[in-house]
């Protein structure tokens, strides 16, 4: 396969990356001379970047695993300058472990900017965001089972944090929340914010009072998290707005959304 074979949507391994684009096998970004192109690579199963699509734009973090990054150091300044140094940016998603899922060539779409993220250690610090959209302006859509794979990967690494790392990530969260087209846009929940939020019930649903009804299938008390206000109504991911409820209570606010319910909730989620 061939740069001109490949087609949006194509799944390769990182072996025949490599070999398509004459890049190395390793890295978020790769660079590649004999192409010239850069390859960028949103791995959502391990990445400690946390990319998001919002509509047809992805914002992708740049390079740099432990403090602060520059824009101006290794592949964030090609990228930086992809406008005009004529060096093509492809887009490859990582959803499942060892599928390379092409997003075809991206440009910028905006200017970079920074913003605030945990590094490889858990330590805050700026990073730089690449907002870059596909060429031909159209938007990724992705099939279901594929978010919930993802989802399920995310909340799986979140559950092996200690409290205290828990904490400072889900209070590190982005207050906007990213979004994937399906059939409708699906909003892609923080994972630490979720796990979080049930650590902090511990166990009792924080409307009613009462234990979970049922554990789960690993012993665990199962409640369901509930943002206050809906993140369809603009809501923020974030802990203050993100609650635990056992199933009849979270099926009671998205039925009634009563007003002292939630006037209940926020103060159970802001004192907490």
């Amino acid at each position: 396969m061939t740069m001109a074979d490949l087609k949006i949507g194509d799944v390769v391994n990182n072996e025949q990356l490599r070999a398509i684009f004459k890049c190395s096998p390793q890295g978020g970004m790769r660079r590649s001379l004999k192409t010239n192109t850069l390859v960028i690579i949103s791995d959502h199963t391990k990445s400690t970047y946390e990319d998001r699509w919002e509509g047809p734009v992805m914002h992708y973090t740049g390079m740099g695993l432990s403090g602060d990054q520059k824009i101006d150091a290794q592949q964030n300044r090609t990228l930086n300058e992809s406008r005009s140094n004529g060096v093509g940016i492809h887009l490859f998603e990582v959803l499942k472990a060892k599928e390379y899922i092409y997003q075809g060539q991206v440009q910028l779409a905006a200017e970079p900017y920074f913003e605030n993220q945990p590094d490889a250690e858990g330590h805050d610090r700026q990073v730089v965001i690449f907002p870059v959209a596909r060429i031909d302006g159209s938007t990724p859509s992705f099939s279901t089972p594929q978010l919930d794979g993802l989802q399920t990967v995310r909340e799986r690494k979140a559950t092996k944090l200690s409290d205290e790392e828990l904490a400072k990530r889900a209070k590190a969260a982005r207050t906007k929340s990213g979004t994937r087209t399906v059939s409708a846009p699906q909003y892609v929940r923080d994972a630490y914010v979720t796990e979080y939020a049930k650590r902090r019930a511990n166990g009792i649903c924080q409307l009613c009072g009462e234990p979970a009804p049922f554990n789960n299938k690993k012993g665990e008390p199962h409640l369901e998290t509930h943002h206050i206000v809906w993140m369809s109504r603009n809501g923020k991911d974030t802990p203050e707005n993100t609650v635990a409820l056992c199933p009849n209570c979270h099926r009671r606010m998205h039925v009634l959304d009563g007003r002292e319910d939630i006037i209940f909730l926020q103060r159970k989620a802001s004192s907490s």
